[in-house]
């Protein structure tokens, strides 16, 4: 009787300690894991890099910037995960499911550079090393022969505030003078005889001395010339 319970009390242990976590833990290989984990850090700096060479906003973040590679890490690490065990994935797309990314992306570029990041970390997690090098050179030339070499023309838009109305035909003629191309977007009377017109404009060689010049017209209050993402330029 003591012998048999002894060798039950024995067996229900090594079930205890044969847990199917440890054999995930040594079919877990840490050099595979550390070598997706360094490529991932390269790529990320790589982008971290290109993002702050091909950067023409008005802002530069510098977080933001930080957070490119912190993702693509992030990223591998999440694809390291799932690819073991199809149980672990499927409850990964369930806790990612709850995830929102809530901060607003003003420039367009920004999101390309997020997704990058995060494409960047499935193929280091995946570890399709040769793809994710390639990818990361050809999209950094793509990105710094864009930046640097091609020029766009932005439009802006320039708000005059005056209250003489007889002055119309002579700010149109001076903004004309000065600018590309113009146009009136809109014209607003406001009580007290204010008035307000705002035009489209496209400057040459971004010159912007002929604010100036029509904030010192007679009647005029202010000269305002803000870009399309209403940050001001001037």
């Amino acid at each position: 009787m003591d012998t048999t319970a002894t060798a039950t009390t024995t067996s229900t242990f090594n079930d205890i300690f044969k847990s199917s976590f440890l054999d995930k833990t040594e079919s877990f290989s840490i050099i595979d894991s550390l070598i997706g984990l360094l490529l991932a850090f390269a790529i990320g700096l790589f982008i971290y890099v290109i993002y702050k060479k091909t950067f023409s906003g008005v802002m530069y973040s510098h977080n933001f910037n930080i957070s490119l590679i912190i993702m693509t890490m992030a990223t591998a690490l999440i694809i390291m995960g799932i690819s073991t065990n199809i149980v672990i994935s499927l409850g990964m797309v369930g806790a990612l499911s709850i995830v929102r990314f809530r901060t607003p992306i003003k420039d367009p570029m920004d999101l390309v550079f997020l997704f990058w990041a995060a494409a960047s970390g499935i193929l280091c997690g995946a570890g399709l090393i040769p793809l994710v090098i390639i990818g990361a050179i050809l999209i950094g030339t793509v990105m710094l022969v864009f930046a640097n070499r091609l020029t766009v023309e932005n439009p802006y838009l320039f708000i005059v505030k005056y209250t003489d109305a007889s002055i119309e035909k002579t700010l149109e003629e001076r903004i004309s003078s000065k600018v590309k191309k113009h146009s009136i977007k809109s014209k607003s009377v406001m009580p007290g005889n204010n008035l307000e017109v705002t035009y489209e404009i496209r400057l040459k060689d971004n010159n912007t001395e002929f604010i100036n010049q029509v904030k010192d017209m007679d009647s005029v209050h202010s000269a305002i010339m803000l870009s399309y993402d209403g940050n001001f330029t001037a």
